[in-house]
C-alpha cells in the first residue's frame, strides 16, 4: 500500500488560497512574463531564467504537488496570496483598470478581468 504525504493544515489552506488568487493557467502565465520579460534586450540562452520575479517563483510553484513545496515556496505562495489581495483592495476608483494596476496583478499570475 503507498501512503500519500501529509501536509500541514496551514500549508493545505496557503494552497488553496494561492490557487483561487493566482487564476492564470501556468502557461498562459509564462506567456505574459516572457512578454513582459523582453523589454528592449534580447532574451539570454535560457528565456526561462529572464523570466521578471515574483512571477518567475510563482510559475516554478505551480508546477509542484503539495507534498514537493519547500519552506520557499511556501514564503513564495503565502507573498503572492498578500500582494494579490492588497492590489486587489486598492483597485483604481471608477471600476476601470488601469494598465499599471492589472500588469502588477498579472505579473502575480493573477487577470482581474477572470471571474471565478
Amino acid at each position: 500500500m503507498v501512503r500519500e504525504a501529509r501536509v500541514d493544515a496551514d500549508v493545505e489552506l496557503l494552497w488553496e488560497e494561492f490557487h483561487e488568487r493566482v487564476n492564470m493557467p501556468s502557461e498562459q502565465l509564462r506567456q505574459w512574463l516572457l512578454t513582459r520579460g523582453s523589454g528592449e534586450e534580447a532574451f539570454g540562452p535560457n528565456p526561462d531564467l529572464d523570466l521578471p520575479e515574483p512571477g518567475r517563483h510563482i510559475l516554478a510553484v505551480l508546477t509542484k504537488r503539495k507534498v514537493d513545496l519547500t519552506p520557499q515556496d511556501i514564503r513564495i505562495m503565502q507573498d503572492a496570496v498578500d500582494r494579490i489581495d492588497d492590489l486587489t483592495a486598492r483597485k483604481p476608483p471608477g471600476g476601470n483598470a488601469d494598465d499599471g494596476w492589472r500588469h502588477a496583478l498579472l505579473d502575480l499570475g493573477h487577470d482581474p478581468l477572470v471571474e471565478r
